[in-house]
C-alpha cells in the first residue's frame, strides 16, 4: 500500500525537492501540494516540480486537502510560526506531521506531544534532515564529553528566516545534555548562545554553548562544531551543498512516522 502524502509549502524551494522525493519513491504517492502564495493558486504541481506525472493543482487551502484527500502523512516546509500549526491542524484531521520547518518553541512542540499521544498517531519534527547533520550532531555531543570547552557556527543562505538555525539550537540541546559544561567568561563578542533547556542569550555563561550565525548568500546550510583542549582543537563539520540532501531523510521519516505514538524530536529518534 502506498503512503498517501500533503506536501505543504509545495512551491518553496524545499517543498519542489520534496514533491520530487516522494514521486520517486515506489511506496509513496503525492495527493496534494499546498502553498498559500497567490500567485501559486491553481499552478500545476508538475510545472512546480518537473516531474510530468504530478497534474494536480497547487491548492491553497490545507484543511481543505487534509479533508478532501484522506491522506496519511503531511509534510511542512513553510514558515517559522506556521509549522505547529499545520502539525495540529493534520492530527485532528487524523494525519501524521513530519515537519521540517524551524523555530518551533517548546510549548508548541508540547501541544503536538499531546495531540498525537491521545489520537495514538505519530508526529516527527527534525531540524534538520540531512543524515549527515544528524551524525554531526551526535558525534558533537560524543567529542564535548571528552572536550567540553565548544561554539557552534552556523552558515545559512540569506532567506533563512530564523537565526540560529534550528540545527544548532538542537545540536547544543543535546551537548548540554550529555556533559556539564564548564564555565564560560561573560563577553559582548559572544553573539548568541544556548544555555540548557534552549534558551537564547546574547552573551556566554557557565553550562551554555555559544552559537555564532552567517546569513549570506551562496551558502546552502552547513554547521561546526568546534571543541577545544590542551593545545588542540577538534572540528565536527557538515556541509549540505544542496536541498536534495535533505531527501533521504525526509523520505525515511515518511516510513517511520507512520510506525510510531507521539512526537519525535530529531530524526535520530527514528534512526535504526
Amino acid at each position: 500500500m502506498q503512503i498517501r502524502v500533503i506536501v505543504s509549502g509545495a512551491g518553496g524551494r524545499m517543498g519542489r525537492e520534496v514533491l520530487r522525493a516522494v514521486s520517486s519513491a515506489d511506496d509513496m504517492v503525492v495527493v496534494a501540494g499546498v502553498d498559500v502564495a497567490p500567485q501559486l493558486a491553481g499552478k500545476s504541481l508538475a510545472k512546480l516540480s518537473g516531474v510530468p506525472t504530478l497534474q494536480l493543482a497547487v491548492e491553497p487551502d490545507l484543511d481543505a486537502a487534509l479533508v478532501n484527500t484522506q491522506a496519511d502523512v503531511l509534510v511542512d516546509f513553510t514558515v517559522p510560526g506556521q509549522g505547529q500549526v499545520n502539525a495540529l491542524k493534520a492530527l485532528r484531521h487524523g494525519v501524521r506531521p513530519v515537519v521540517g520547518t524551524t523555530g518551533i518553541p517548546q510549548e508548541a512542540l508540547e501541544e503536538i506531544r499531546a495531540s498525537a499521544e491521545e489520537r495514538g498517531l505519530g508526529a516527527l519534527v527534525a531540524p534538520n534532515f540531512a543524515i549527515g547533520a544528524v551524525l554531526m550532531m551526535k558525534f558533537a555531543a560524543e567529542a564535548a564529553r571528552y572536550m567540553p570547552h565548544v561554539e557552534i557556527i552556523e552558515f545559512h543562505h540569506d532567506g533563512k528566516a530564523d537565526a540560529p538555525s534550528g540545527t544548532a539550537l538542537k545540536t547544543a540541546q543535546m551537548i548540554t545534555e550529555a556533559v556539564d559544561l564548564p564555565p564560560r567568561p561573560r563577553t559582548e563578542k559572544m553573539v548568541l548562545s544556548c544555555a540548557r533547556g534552549g534558551e537564547v542569550r546574547r552573551s556566554a555563561n557557565q553550562g551554555e554553548v555559544n552559537i555564532h550565525a552567517v546569513r549570506l548568500p551562496g551558502l546552502v546550510a552547513h554547521q561546526e562544531v568546534i571543541l577545544g583542549g590542551l593545545a588542540q582543537t577538534l572540528t565536527i563539520r557538515h556541509d549540505s551543498l544542496g536541498r536534495e540532501s535533505f531527501m533521504p531523510g525526509v523520505l525515511l521519516g515518511i516510513r517511520k512516522v507512520m510506525n510510531v505514538t507521539g512526537l519525535v524530536y530529531g530524526l535520530e529518534g527514528v534512526l535504526d
